[in-house]
């Protein structure tokens, strides 16, 4: 079996953060293992509050991991302060993990900003150049690279400037555009596209952190990247369209739709 850590924020409700990732690793028949950076309080209609976990435990935390399991695969999530971003950058520096998908997570679904967005140049200079895949959605490529995304050109152009800070690939997710939920993949030299039908919900909770989960988890499994993405949409995608209509607001993604169909095997 492989082995996949995320390091992110825990959400009490269940939909995103570090409940998300380990549905999802779960579902891709791989190991989860997390470090919780922060623990936030919300639900499907708010963000009431959010507390920082201390640099030292956090570093704790990922030694614990790493000086006793292998780790096959590191998903990050919400990095809430420069301190916080400065320690995992310095584990990450010294225990070189062979695949990291960074999912440089800013504002909750409902707005709640879970980083500064003036914290987005030290994003970029101290983890981006660690990640082998990075995942903003759009309002996250934008505040990364100062520019406005209304179009696939503009994509374009921010997949370029994102990858200057130094991951090997860039993957800017087109959900908040109005057309086809078109996803684009950057490699230096490349641009693929990859498309999938839109779902009328507003039960979205948490799918940003699905999606890098299941990229992460499908490199652990040996995966070339494009097959990693492709898998990680149609996974998402499906997780989407049966999507769980629970509390008063936007709704968490169905990450065993499966299961829950057909029960487990015997």
């Amino acid at each position: 079996m492989k082995h996949v850590l995320t390091i992110a924020g825990s959400d009490c409700s269940g939909g995103a953060g570090i409940q998300a990732d380990l549905k999802t690793f779960a579902a891709h028949g791989v190991y989860g293992m997390s470090v919780i950076v922060s623990v936030v309080a919300e639900n499907t209609q708010r963000v009431i509050g959010a507390q920082n976990v201390s640099s030292t435990l956090i570093a704790g935390q990922l030694q614990a991991v790493f000086e006793d399991i292998r780790v096959d695969a590191v998903k990050i999530g919400m990095l809430p302060s420069q301190l916080v971003m400065k320690t995992v950058a310095k584990e990450l520096k010294e225990r070189k993990p062979r695949h990291i998908v960074l999912d440089p997570v800013m504002i909750a679904k409902n707005g709640f900003p879970l980083m500064d967005s003036r914290l987005a140049q030290t994003l970029a200079d101290l983890v981006l150049p660690y990640a082998d895949v990075v995942t903003p959605n759009i309002p996250e490529a934008e505040v990364l690279t100062d520019m406005h995304i209304t179009s696939t050109e503009d994509m374009q152009e921010a997949a370029i400037k994102i990858h200057r800070f130094g991951p090997s690939y860039v993957l800017i997710k087109g959900g908040h555009r109005c057309d086809d939920a078109a996803d684009l993949l950057y490699d230096g030299n490349r641009m693929l596209w990859f498309s999938a039908k839109r779902i009328d919900t507003k039960n979205t909770h948490g799918t940003g952190c699905t999606f890098s989960s299941a990229i992460a988890a499908n490199l652990a499994l040996g995966e070339p990247i494009e097959k990693a993405v492709e898998g990680a949409k149609a996974y998402v995608t499906m997780a989407i369209e049966h999507a769980l209509s629970l509390g008063k607001g936007c709704g968490p993604t169905h990450h065993f739709y499966d299961l829950y169909k057909n029960g487990l095997s015997r």
